[in-house]
């Protein structure tokens, strides 16, 4: 809110409070799943064809090395994490994608808001990627367009991102892209009979 004070002759100074028109959430983002594209991946819906290719991914030690989750043990447990995904979108909660090379539509990761709170105009960034295509760019390739997103189409004012400290690669894509460390909480998470430390890096709306 901006305040501008006003002089009328002879009586006491008051104050006008002039509002601004403030930016709502774009609950429309919901009616059609929405496909984002870069000059390497095409962002899509996760679809029930797509449980194999994600079990693979998922079953790796690797990828879970810094994510505090049990490995997937079976394709069953893929299914039902892609029908949560599904219904997590259609219930307005969050969205997830699938990354996917437009060279040849192999899925090599996924990526989205892990949860979406529209009355803060707020959402939490996640994802992960096979192994094979580390160290290429294709994360931050991947995250600026779901940044880019968040912000232009959804109206966000807040992106957040909570990561192990020890994730050097997370981290170092977040503050390439702009993200400042706003909390490190000890020991926040305990997972494989040890507990683990996590921080919060966000990104505003410019």
């Amino acid at each position: 809110m901006e305040r501008t004070m006003i002089l009328r002759k002879n009586k006491p100074w008051k104050t006008a409070v002039k509002s601004k028109k403030m930016k709502t959430f774009n609950h429309t983002i919901f009616d059609e799943f929405p496909v984002l594209h870069s000059d390497r991946l095409t962002l899509r819906d996760i679809r029930p064809g797509d449980a194999e290719a994600i079990f693979k991914m998922r079953s790796n030690g690797r990828v879970n090395q810094f994510i505090p989750r049990p490995e997937m043990s079976s394709l069953e447990d893929s299914k039902i994490l892609v029908e949560k995904t599904m219904a997590a979108y259609r219930n307005k909660q969050a969205i997830g994608w699938a990354g996917v090379l437009r060279e040849n539509e192999e899925i090599i990761g996924t990526c989205g808001f892990n949860s979406i709170e529209p009355q803060n105009r707020r959402a939490e960034i996640g994802g992960e990627m096979a192994t094979e295509y580390w160290g290429k760019n294709i994360a931050i390739e991947a995250v600026q367009l779901i940044i880019r997103f968040g912000f232009a189409t959804m109206n966000l004012h807040t992106i957040e991102a909570k990561v192990s400290p020890g994730n050097r690669g997370a981290v170092f894509v977040l503050e390439k892209l702009g993200f400042k460390k706003e909390a490190h909480f000890k020991d926040r998470v305990f997972h494989k009979n040890a507990f683990s430390d996590m921080a919060v890096y966000t990104l505003l709306e410019s």
